[in-house]
């Protein structure tokens, strides 16, 4: 089956801050937050676009994501927890809803097809489950779909905001956003600052949405209003 280039992605439990609720804790709970993410990201995938719902089975979460079997279980595990995901009773091993999922409202452009080198999610295959580092990059991935604007194709949000929408350690934030960019991930854009007339910010660009608008096609000087 052909992957599409971007997927419906729920997005007002990650708006509602539902990302505080993955931490990195000792015991192997931060390994099965790591899972939990890369797991919802292939139910995205997989999902219907008009009831969001998708059948997976545990070999297909394994290949794309190169998760154990046990992995797998437990990230699922969390994702039903804090209620991003509802397993249909008769089938909850290989059946999946998006929770709160509707097609005319309340979802963000999540990329699928530029995620993928031979069936396999590529940043994935560098994930250890044993680094905090990326579980606060899948935070703010997913914060960065979420907060992406449609007019400017980038997410502008900063610190402050980051670290109140996932509960990221503001000292950790520099280096998630590193490790976005260099898995390819996520671009990061210079754009005008909205607190000092010479001044420049950072803003984000999710790789594989909206790939022709940019800051080259669109032209540096944008005026700083744009941006709020």
């Amino acid at each position: 089956m052909a992957i599409k280039q971007w997927v419906p992605l729920p997005s007002l439990w990650i708006n509602d801050g539902g990302l505080v609720a993955l931490r990195w804790r000792n015991g192997g709970e931060g390994a099965d937050h790591i899972a939990a993410l890369m797991a919802l990201t292939v139910i995205a995938h997989g999902a219907d676009s008009d009831t969001g719902v998708a059948r997976i089975t545990y070999d297909h979460f394994g290949a794309t994501t190169l998760l154990s079997r046990a992995k797998i279980s437990k990230g699922l595990d969390v994702l039903e927890r804090i209620e991003v995901i509802e397993r249909e009773p008769d089938d909850a091993r290989s059946t999946y809803k998006l929770a709160k999922f509707d097609p005319n409202s309340g979802w963000a452009k999540f990329p699928a097809r530029s995620m993928y080198s031979a069936g396999v999610i590529t940043a994935f295959g560098d994930f250890q489950l044993r680094r905090v580092a990326e579980l606060d990059a899948l935070k703010l991935f997913f914060l960065m779909v979420a907060r992406r604007d449609r007019r400017t194709n980038i997410a502008n949000i900063g610190y402050e905001k980051i670290v109140h929408y996932t509960g990221i350690n503001r000292g950790r934030i520099k280096t998630a956003i590193s490790f976005l960019a260099a898995h390819s991930l996520v671009h990061v854009e210079r754009i005008p600052s909205m607190q000092s007339a010479d001044g420049v910010s950072n803003a984000y660009r999710v790789v594989g949405i909206d790939p022709y608008v940019h800051m080259g096609t669109r032209g540096r000087a944008m005026d700083a209003a744009e941006f709020e």
